[in-house]
């Protein structure tokens, strides 16, 4: 069974910083596309960052570039969101996602919370 686990979220004030940690198992983890994702509450959920399996090229939302960085690892199965100068506008759960091979696999989020 596919399982994405998701860490390092927590209460952080503006200006801040966090780093979030992704975990995949079962999957050819490098072959995958990875991204990141946050849903907010009463909002629907947004694109955040995005890294592919195929040549490791990135892309952000207009919201984040410049402040967030999506990275992996794929000798640990790990993906990673880099977070700074964080505004209270990004308070979310952040999920990440894995597409490959017609499948795709979320994991069950971590929260982050940007306030004084």
């Amino acid at each position: 069974q596919v399982q994405l686990a998701e860490s390092g979220g927590g209460l952080v004030q503006p200006g801040g910083s966090l780093r979030l940690s992704c975990v995949a198992s079962r999957i050819p983890f490098s072959t995958y596309t990875m991204s990141w994702y946050r849903q907010a509450p009463g909002k629907e959920r947004e694109l955040v960052a995005v890294t592919s399996g195929y040549d490791g090229s990135t892309d952000y939302a207009d919201s984040v570039k410049g402040r967030f960085t999506i990275s992996r690892d794929n000798a640990k199965n790990k993906l990673y969101l880099e977070m700074t100068s964080l505004k209270p506008e990004d308070t979310a759960v952040y999920l990440c996602k894995a597409v490959g091979y017609g499948m795709h696999y979320w994991g069950k989020g971590t929260l982050v919370t940007v306030s004084s």
